[in-house]
């Protein structure tokens, strides 16, 4: 095949892919015909930059990279949160959500150019090694992370269980890089952790939302109440974030039917979606205590958005990310998948979660020290960020690597040495509102 045979049938697949695109957003808006020519003319214009440099360029370069490397770069124009998946990493986006993989066990993101570990699993081969947040990945196996993309990152690091890799490490405050040599495992997140306090105040962590989590926190709750607890606290600290439909039902656990959760707003009629509590939770009477930090983003924000506007549950702690757009996944025809932004969370008040964030009813800034190199980006520092209402327009496109970061300090089961006055203040309060609860009778 020649190579303007090559870019003929790829401009057919993109007009193919257009034409999809068009039927599933189509609209009574008009201007059909004009907004079709404009797509040809544009795409005519790609197709022959593609070949000019198929052609032209000083070494050979396929044009599967290429193509890659301007679907990526359309995608970075538009929000953080919109990406390209390739095949490999679609297969392990879904590996994830299970949680359930081989691995290392450590949560990484780029960081200044940098592969930065954001923080080890517990009760990982990363955490046993040694791993620390804020550790630089510099090389894997021998070979340079200075230009490997985060998805690549992760393809090199999860492996066969049992099998090693080795990385070297760059640390805040050591001179030389350090190594490890480590063997994965079969990596099993439990997104849910609890115990009881003294005073018989229950606790629940919650680190992730992933497929089972609702069921989860209401077995975990369902324990607890069996051992009598009086109240919970419930830690959504260094929460990500994860599955909507999870953030539904982790909510549903602690309300009464028929409560607004959280609702949607797109440009297509289907994305205009309001999720309500389906069923008497079977903590809809407990006392209720929520804590969040900056690190707390996304499903972690829905809940206790929802919680604080219906006035179940104060919030405590610092205020949230500020994570509140919605991406769906598009499975693609060659295995890939498109993550794509397509609306927007809004609490059941109506409060836009985007680029604001929670702000906690009872403000109690951790006094925990930060771990080297640990801070975390709000998400109105993000480059491109999908603007609040109240932000100015174009602001977000000045936002970068020196935006003031809000800190993200490792979060712990209770019981351990390291003080945490957030926990401490959460339980105190949950102690005063339990006492005046069973004043009441």
């Amino acid at each position: 095949m020649t190579k303007k045979g090559v870019v003929g049938g790829w401009l057919m697949w993109v007009l193919a892919v257009l034409v999809l695109a068009a039927g599933l957003a189509a609209s009574p808006m008009g201007n059909t015909a004009a907004r079709e020519e404009s797509a040809y003319s544009e795409l005519r214009t790609f197709t022959e930059v593609l070949s000019l440099v198929e052609e032209n360029y000083v070494n050979p370069i396929e044009q599967k990279k290429l193509v890659r490397g301007a679907i990526n770069g359309m995608l970075r124009t538009l929000d953080p949160h919109t990406s390209y998946l390739t095949p490999e990493f679609y297969k392990e986006m879904q590996v994830e959500t299970t949680g359930r993989f081989g691995g290392l066990g450590i949560e990484i993101t780029i960081r200044d150019d940098a592969l930065t570990v954001v923080t080890p699993i517990e009760d990982t081969p990363a955490f046993r090694a040694g791993i620390k947040a804020g550790d630089q990945i510099i090389a894997v196996e021998g070979e340079s992370t200075k230009d490997m993309n985060l998805q690549d990152a992760v393809r090199r690091l999860r492996g066969e269980p049992g099998s090693s890799v080795k990385i070297s490490v760059r640390r805040k405050g050591v001179e030389k890089p350090l190594d490890f040599s480590i063997a994965r495992e079969i990596i099993r997140i439990k997104s849910v952790r609890s115990r009881m306090l003294p005073d018989r105040i229950g606790y629940i962590r919650l680190r992730s939302f992933q497929g089972t989590t609702g069921a989860e926190v209401r077995d975990a709750l369902s324990q607890l109440m069996g051992q009598k607890a009086r109240g919970l606290i419930f830690d959504l600290r260094n929460n990500p974030g994860g599955l909507l439909s999870q953030a539904v039902e982790v909510s549903d656990v602690f309300l009464e039917p028929g409560k607004l959760i959280v609702y949607t707003k797109g440009r297509l009629e289907s994305q205009q979606q309001r999720f309500t509590s389906s069923a008497r939770g079977i903590g809809a009477e407990m006392p209720l205590l929520v804590v969040v930090n900056a690190g707390s983003a996304s499903a972690s924000e829905i809940v206790a958005g929802a919680l604080q506007d219906l006035k179940r549950a104060p919030v405590l702690g610092e205020k949230t990310f500020g994570k509140g757009s919605v991406q769906t996944i598009v499975p693609l025809s060659d295995g890939s998948g498109l993550r794509l932004t397509t609306a927007l969370y809004y609490t059941p008040k109506g409060r836009l979660i985007q680029g604001e964030g929670i702000e906690p009813d009872i403000k109690v800034p951790s006094e925990t020290p930060l771990p080297p190199g640990a801070e975390h980006l709000r998400e109105k520092d993000l480059p491109g960020h999908l603007p609040s209402e109240g932000e100015k327009k174009g602001a977000q496109d000045k936002a970068g690597k020196t935006s003031p970061a809000a800190p993200v300090r490792p979060s712990r089961m209770p019981g351990g040495e390291e003080k945490d006055n957030q926990l401490d203040a959460a339980v105190d309060y949950m102690k005063k509102q339990i006492l005046a609860k069973e004043r009441k009778g």
